[in-house]
């Protein structure tokens, strides 16, 4: 049987000539495989519809999902990510269509994780990194990059509401207001480690491997045809969805484990009776 074959997107990493881009937050979206495949390989099912152009993932307990939706609007979300916690806590975020892949799977893979016991720091991975932090007397509190363009603030509109975490990479547009490149927005309620998940990859300056035209913003990136090219990134891409798999039997090993019923202790073996001296 002849096998159809069909130029398409999907068929990167072989097809394409990568380029070294850095900085990477403003490199583009990049391959969405890199989450779904990642997640797909830990066990989480697809349950997307084969006739709308989105993709829908669902963890094995169902308390969290990864929806993927393309949106004609600039300012829309095309990643919203749900969860629930054991003690019924709802959270959510999202992130719009050019947040690098690489920055979101920070937070994708520690779903994947067990809770740490003591939650990490969210701020000083940026501070570390040349940011600069700011808190008012509010309690509102920004980081922004060294470049301007990058920033992370915690907000409340008014004094005593809720508060909200919100990213985003923007450009002044001589008007006073801001032309926006990508954002997200992460609400209060989700896990403490998650968001700080976010925040350490928003830190990192490892440059990300794009094509030419993958980048929607060029005069901001630099990029060099260097680095790894199609053989070496879909290596290195079985190579983390092999991870995840064993990631997930471990954890399912663990599961059983712990939810095993203990077995049941021996009775006693009764002595035979002596004879009395």
């Amino acid at each position: 049987m002849t096998t159809l074959y069909v130029a398409t997107r999907a068929n990167s990493p072989h097809g394409t000539i990568w380029f070294e881009t850095q900085p990477r937050h403003l490199a583009g979206g990049g391959d969405p495989r890199y989450i779904t495949q990642a997640l797909r390989a830990a066990g989480w099912a697809n349950r997307s519809d084969p006739d709308f152009p989105h993709v829908l993932l669902v963890s094995p307990d169902y308390r969290s999902t990864v929806v993927l939706e393309p949106d004609p609007e600039p300012y829309a979300a095309w990643w919203r990510i749900r969860g629930q916690e054991e003690d019924g806590r709802r959270w959510y975020t999202e992130f719009g269509a050019h947040t690098p892949v690489e920055i979101l799977a920070h937070l994708t893979d520690a779903l994947l994780e067990p809770v740490p016991e003591h939650a990490p720091p969210v701020w000083s991975p940026l501070t570390t990194a040349g940011w600069s932090y700011e808190r008012d007397e509010r309690g509102n509190e920004i980081a922004r990059h060294p470049d301007n363009i990058l920033s992370l603030e915690r907000w409340a509109v008014e004094p005593g509401e809720t508060f909200h975490w919100r990213a985003q990479a923007a450009l002044p547009n001589g008007g006073g207001g801001f032309r926006r490149i990508w954002h997200a927005y992460l609400d209060e309620q989700m896990p403490a480690h998650l968001i700080a998940a976010f925040t350490t990859a928003l830190a990192g300056s490892e440059p990300v491997q794009r094509g030419m035209y993958d980048v929607p913003h060029s005069h901001l990136v630099t990029q060099q045809q260097r680095g790894p090219q199609g053989e070496q990134l879909a290596g290195a891409h079985e190579a983390r969805l092999k991870a995840m798999r064993a990631g997930a039997r471990k954890a399912r090993r663990t599961a059983a484990l712990a939810t095993a019923a203990p077995a049941p202790l021996a009775a006693p073996v009764a002595s035979a009776p002596g004879r009395a001296r």
